[in-house]
């Protein structure tokens, strides 16, 4: 597998992953039961951590990938698919 086609499939894993923990533990005023500062949305999260959940969608994306790599080129799993 080329090294282009690593990268591509990577970002999209990451997306995929970043999206997927874009929502855990955030908690929006609403549901806080805290005041709304006048102008904002009352659904919008008080604390939403994204550089946890940059990191986080880094580290799942990079072992998915690499899980993900190994299958393709196993060649256990080549013969398991081509029966």
């Amino acid at each position: 597998m080329q090294i282009g086609s690593i990268i591509a499939i990577y970002f999209v894993v990451w997306w995929l992953s970043f999206v997927a923990v874009l929502p855990m533990g955030t908690q929006s005023h609403h549901e806080a039961g805290t005041q709304v500062i006048p102008g904002n949305d009352p659904g919008a999260p008080i604390n939403p951590r994204l550089l946890y959940k940059l990191g986080l969608a880094t580290v799942v994306a990079a072992i998915a990938t690499l899980l993900l790599f190994w299958g393709v080129s196993n060649d256990v799993l080549q013969h398991y698919w081509n029966r």
